[in-house]
Order: structure tokens, then sequence, then C-alpha cells
């Protein structure tokens, strides 16, 4: 498995496949081909269906530039994968620089088909989390301990930045007003959300209040093209941010510790993300939201004290219970339903880690995690195309906002 470095990545939202990965393929491109001076994009799979909605000709221009870049919607992509896009660049003689295939993986990933040798550092021979779960009770280690005796000695350090990107985004939302970019005219609601919650006398409820009006800020941040971070996706930013956030400030949990249970959440992420997808064209938002939840629902475990067995039981139950969950985004946008299912992620994550801290004690899980991820990725190879994120059926057709065309 790939290290975590490739998992937690802070860049400009709104969509992690759609922004983050076509960047990071055009930046590689550039140091590749540095004498190429015009370049032609074409997007395909959702990156064409819902790429203008993600702004994903414009941060390709924005990269290429000053370069002339023309970018083309396309439909008639014959790679294998789902979700892709192509770059050919010319020298200033109109000459060709270099085809590249690139397959947008999620979570800002990518794969060139002509460059298989870019291959991201692999710290880890196990695959499944049982072969992970084996080799911990093997060496008396806990999961914190498996991730730093794998991972170099820069992941420390590398998540303390993650962790001060997460904070400084629910910060940013939660000061933030006003419309959120695109055609939707969706105003703000994190501030208010916040401030609302300050006057709720029943504290059980303030708390999820306040919860989610910090998934409501890292959300919106990321709708408005603000630096957030996968987690695994941009999509689903909000919701182990959220919880950080409310960890940090609210409960006082010290910073080695959160980083801590970023490794353990991450982990999981990982596990997700080699052996199915965090891909929303691939796999739908259970991809997405439901991975989220689940990293989420394990570093809340860690950050309780729960054991191994629990903490892979919390994440279990999270990635269950959104199996099935359709990436459908109303006009392309990451907002409607995206942002407010960040909002009942966390809550859905808080409630997994409790339910396995309880439940663990009257009887043993019978599903383990292993078996919710290869049910997931059976999930999404049966979700029809048009529900895994090309605003082609779902809500994205059912819900009629004025100024949105649904063609």
């Amino acid at each position: 498995m790939q290290t975590l470095k490739e998992l937690y990545k802070i860049g400009p939202g709104p969509s992690s496949s759609h922004t983050l990965a076509p960047a990071r393929a055009c930046r590689l491109y550039l140091e590749n081909y540095p004498e190429t001076e015009s370049v032609k994009v074409n997007l395909y799979g959702s990156l064409s269906l819902t790429g203008k909605g993600h702004f994903t000709d414009k941060i390709i221009m924005d990269t290429f530039a000053p370069r002339k870049c023309e970018v083309e919607f396309k439909l008639d992509w014959e790679q294998p994968f789902p979700n892709g896009f192509t770059i050919d660049g010319y020298d200033a003689n109109d000459h060709l620089t270099g085809h590249w295939s690139v397959y947008s993986l999620g979570g800002g990933s990518i794969f060139v088909v002509e460059r298989p040798d870019l291959i991201i550092q692999q710290p880890y021979k196990e695959k499944t989390m049982s072969e992970i779960i084996e080799v911990c009770k093997k060496n008396q280690w806990n999961f914190v301990d498996y991730v730093f005796n794998n991972e170099d000695k820069e992941l420390y350090n590398y998540l303390s930045k993650i962790l001060s990107a997460m904070l400084e985004s629910v910060k940013r939302g939660l000061s933030a007003s006003g419309v959120l970019p695109g055609k939707l005219g969706i105003e703000r609601c994190a501030k208010n959300m916040y401030l609302k919650s300050k006057s709720i006398e029943d504290d059980h409820e303030e708390f999820k209040v306040r919860l989610m009006s910090y998934a409501y800020a890292v959300s919106e941040e990321n709708a408005s093209n603000g630096e957030v971070v996968t987690a695994p996706t941009l999509g689903a930013c909000g919701i182990l941010a959220a919880y950080m956030y409310m960890m940090y400030y609210d409960e006082g949990v010290s910073r080695r510790k959160l980083i801590n249970a970023l490794a353990v959440g991450g982990l999981f992420g990982n596990v997700i993300k080699h052996n199915a997808t965090i891909s929303g064209a691939v796999g739908g938002c259970q991809a997405e939201i439901g991975a989220a939840c689940c990293m989420t629902a394990a570093a809340a475990a860690y950050l309780n004290d729960l054991n191994i067995k629990q903490i892979e039981y919390a994440a279990e139950i999270a990635m269950e219970h959104h199996l099935g969950l359709t990436c459908d985004p109303v006009g392309g946008y990451v907002i409607i339903p995206c942002i407010e299912r960040n909002a009942v992620g966390v809550l859905r994550a808080v409630d997994a880690m409790t339910l396995s801290k309880y439940m663990s004690k009257i009887k043993e899980n019978v599903v383990n995690f292993d078996t919710v991820v290869r049910t997931m990725k059976y999930t999404g190879q049966k979700l029809p195309l048009e529900l895994k994120e090309t605003s082609l059926g779902g809500l994205a057709q059912e819900v009629s906002i004025k100024g949105v065309d649904h063609d």
C-alpha cells in the first residue's frame, strides 16, 4: 500500500479528482516536458460530464498558464478506467512533446499510462486489515506503532502539517460569509450554524450542531476553491477535519495524540483505497463520504482509547452503513448534497465509535473490515453510471434550480 502522504494531501477545492489530480498531472507533465509551449487537454468520464461545475477546465488552464491551453469535454474514452484525461503538448515549432493518458484515481491521486514508472512510495507490505492486525499482534503493536514503523521519519511532521491545514480550514470557514461559487446561489451556513449552537440549552444537541457547523465550514471552503485536505477526498474533506477541530479546540486533546489519530484513520483509508476505491466516479459517494466516515470513526475510537478490535469494529460500522450511497451532485457542484453529507457523516462517525465501544462488550462483530471493503467495491461496480459523479441521474436530475441545465 502507498504512503499516507499520498492519501492526505493539501490542495484547492472543490474536487480532488477534478481539480487536485489534474493540477498535479499538469505540473508533472511540465516537469517532464519543459519545452512545451501549447497544450490540448481532453477530459473524459465524470471529468467531462461534471468538469464545468468542478472548475476542471479552469484549474488546468491556470496550471499551464501562460502557455496556450485548449480544454475539450469528450465522451468517447477508450481506456479501461472510467475517469481520466489526455494531455498533448507542443513545442514552439508545433511538434508533439509528449502524449499522456492520465487516470484520476480519487483523492488527487493519478496514474499515467505512458509513464508507469512514476510510482508512489509503497512502504506497506500488508494489503488488508486482517494482515495488519496479525502483524500488530505478533509485534505487540497498536495501529500507531504499525504506521510509524513502516513509514519514513518524515511522516510525523507531514501529518502535523496536515492537522494544521485541517484546523485552519475550519477557522476560515467559520468566519466566512456570502454565496458559494457557481449557479446554485447557495449561501454559506457554517458561521450562522455555529452561532446558533451557542444558544442551544441541551448539551447533547449543542454538541451535534457545533460539530456539524465545523463540517459545514470545511466543506464550504472546499466549494469555494479554498485550501483543504483530502481525507480521503476533497468532496468528503469536512468529516475528519471537523472532528479534529472539536477534539483540539473544544476537548483539549494534544496535537501529538491527534496526529496519531490521523495515522490510524489514514491506515483504514489506505486499505479502502488499495482494495476498493475512494473515487466517487468509480464507486459512488460510498467511496468518499463512506470512507471519510470510516476514517473518522477509527480516529475517534483511537482518541477514546479503544483497542485494535474495537477500532476495526467502529470503522466497519461506519463503512457498512454507507453501502450503496450514490454520487449525484446537483449541477455538478460539490454543494448539494455534498456539504450536508459531510455534516451527517461526522455525526455517524461518532455514532459508529460509540456503538463499537459498547456493543463490542456484548458480542463479537460478525462482519470484519475487509469484508465490508470488498462489499463496497462490489456495490460500486453495480451502481449505474448516472449515479457515479456524472450528474446524469438521482438528485442531479430531480432537483430543479434556476439557471442550472440538466442536459
